[in-house]
């Protein structure tokens, strides 16, 4: 809990910081918060790594399913990377750009899913025959 304070602060006190900026030289508001982004982002490959710890021993009870397992976390990444990109696109006025990299996460989570797809389709087959 203090982790989630202790970032929402950082980023309070950044955005606060890009919007002084921002009033005099625009382009260095955009600067604090592509840097402040970053600094998160980095925090958040250090969250994930603990919750990958964690993972394994989900592994460890799913048997044979561990494939579903790595089809669930590709999605997570997928979509927080592409929220991340188009994040940083509409603070910096790409607004277009970050429409279509959301687009891209879309399709990429859409085809990511679809071993789970076949696999349930199969499944209703074997269950019907």
């Amino acid at each position: 809990m203090a982790e989630i304070v202790k970032v929402g602060a950082l980023g309070i006190l950044g955005v606060l910081l890009a919007v002084q900026f921002k009033a005099q030289k625009p382009e260095y508001g955009i600067y604090i918060s592509f840097a402040l982004s970053i600094l998160i982002f980095c925090y958040v490959l250090r969250q994930v790594e603990a919750v990958m710890a964690q993972l394994t021993l989900v592994k460890q009870y799913l048997g044979g399913g561990e494939k579903y397992l790595s089809v669930l976390l590709k999605v997570v990444g997928i979509t927080y990377i592409c929220e991340f990109c188009a994040g940083i696109c509409k603070d910096g006025g790409f607004g277009a750009v970050a429409d279509q990299i959301e687009i891209l996460g879309k399709l990429s989570v859409m085809f990511a899913g679809l071993p789970i797809l076949f696999a349930v389709i199969e499944q209703i087959k074997m269950f019907t025959m």
